[in-house]
């Protein structure tokens, strides 16, 4: 539902009104008289250039839209129910779930006979529910839209449960995004509905928004992405054939803007800067770590006091995937400590609670402090250039490949013989590049810790 005009207060009997046409999509749930007419209970004489009463008409009308699309929700969600309880009943009943016009359209007569059969064989022919599950009594449910992300979501489920909460919603937010705005440009419509017009007109909406609102292409690429595999998957798993609208939509002349190293003097002199300590401890002391040792700001954020081991013969801390997930498998990996990363965890041996699955909380607090002091000379430079002048250290003291991608927590390319490089092996390279130690490191243990 989308209107193409806003709400405009009418005059009737001296006094303001919405006056709105119940759209036909909600006719047979909302059963009052067409059109409707909404007071204000603003006099035209105390309001003659209708200033007050436009506001308060476009929350009338705002509340109606509302209400419809409760009424759509509510009925949809129980004929959903209603659908699913028939479905897992025919299975119990040893059937496939079919709806009466796919049995008509299959012209099985013999199927559904023996449907017909097995009720009255089980002395069910008068059971509502058991002659809706074999006898297709039940209307597959109609997605929207608006149901796109709801229903992806479900579908991969099983793939979901290892995300933290965070992680979760990182990776629902761009996929709402992508369907809020087809909903603006075009309307939410029925998914077998969609045409290939629109999809193209979605496209068309991006290119004028693009440059309306001087945006990258990769933003709208990144919609077009999320539609076509949510459409594509939702589709898959419920046999809906629908026809591939969303594919080849994507606009040339995208540019991927790559994160920027720092270099080895701003390394230094960000991790020696005393525009540091206006930092919060935590957020200080994760920008050292990940500075000395090349770690993923989430994989700092991460770590449970059970990860890190100061009173192991190497002091270490142990990546791994507890209430979140990890990267890639190659992610989880143990590390040395040293230098400002040995010091920043004497000061936090329990990690950094305040941040724990908060990383992009994180690097934004960063951004904004490494701005405001000038330590940041490129707009490709983030906290995470921390771990591409790791790894451009490593590589100057020509460190063997193996050793680089297992500190990194890079896939390597070769295959897999013994147990890779060990912990001794590690901390010989780090400590070959370890960063000048921050002065005055203060090791007593913060309220965290």
């Amino acid at each position: 539902m989308r209107r193409t005009t806003e709400a405009k207060p009418h005059k009737r009997a001296g006094i303001w009104y919405l006056v709105r046409r119940i759209p036909a999509e909600f006719a047979h749930l909302d059963r009052r008289s067409s059109p409707l007419k909404l007071s204000t209970n603003i006099a035209v004489a105390d309001d003659p250039k209708a200033i007050r009463a436009r506001q308060v008409v476009a929350q009338l009308n705002q509340n109606l839209e509302a209400y419809w699309r409760g009424l759509r929700d509510g009925q949809s969600a129980e004929a959903r129910i209603r659908f699913e309880a028939a479905q897992k009943r025919a299975k119990a009943l040893g059937v496939n779930y079919q709806t009466v016009e796919e049995l008509h359209a299959g012209h099985a007569i013999a199927d559904t006979l023996a449907r017909v059969e097995l009720l009255l064989n089980r002395q069910a022919i008068d059971s509502e529910n058991d002659v809706a599950a074999v006898l297709g009594g039940e209307d597959r449910p109609r997605l929207r839209v608006s149901d796109l992300v709801a229903e992806f979501e479900t579908i991969h489920s099983a793939k979901l449960t290892a995300f933290s909460e965070a992680q979760r919603k990182r990776w629902r937010s761009p996929k709402l995004k992508a369907a809020t705005n087809f909903i603006e440009a075009i309307d939410d419509k029925y998914l077998e509905e969609l045409t290939r017009a629109d999809a193209v007109t979605f496209r068309e909406w991006w290119q004028v928004k693009l440059v309306r609102d001087r945006l990258e292409i990769g933003t709208a690429n990144k919609d077009f992405g999320h539609m076509n595999k949510m459409h594509r998957d939702i589709d898959m798993a419920h046999q809906l054939g629908l026809k591939p609208v969303f594919s080849r939509l994507r606009l040339e002349g995208e540019t991927t803007g790559s994160r920027a190293a720092f270099t080895p003097e701003q390394a230094v002199a960000i991790v020696l800067s005393p525009d540091l300590d206006r930092l919060n401890a935590e957020a200080r002391d994760i920008l050292l770590i990940v500075a000395e040792l090349g770690m993923r700001p989430s994989e700092v954020c991460g770590l449970l006091e059970q990860n890190i081991q100061l009173a192991a013969p190497i002091p270490l801390v142990q990546i791994r995937p507890e209430g979140r997930q990890l990267k890639n498998p190659q992610s989880e990996r143990d590390l040395p400590l040293t230098g400002n990363a040995l010091a920043a965890l004497q000061r936090h041996p329990k990690g950094f609670p305040t941040y724990r699955d908060k990383a992009d909380t994180l690097s934004a607090t960063l951004a904004k402090a490494l701005k405001k002091a000038n330590l940041i000379q490129s707009k490709h430079q983030s906290l995470y250039s921390f771990r591409h002048s790791f790894e451009d250290r490593l590589i100057e003291e020509e460190t063997p490949d193996k050793v680089i991608a297992s500190m990194m927590g890079h896939k390597f390319q070769r295959p897999k013989y013994g147990k890779g490089p060990s912990l001794e092996l590690k901390l010989r390279w780090l400590q070959r590049v370890e960063l000048p130690l921050r002065p005055n490191a203060d090791l007593t243990p913060t309220s965290s810790g």
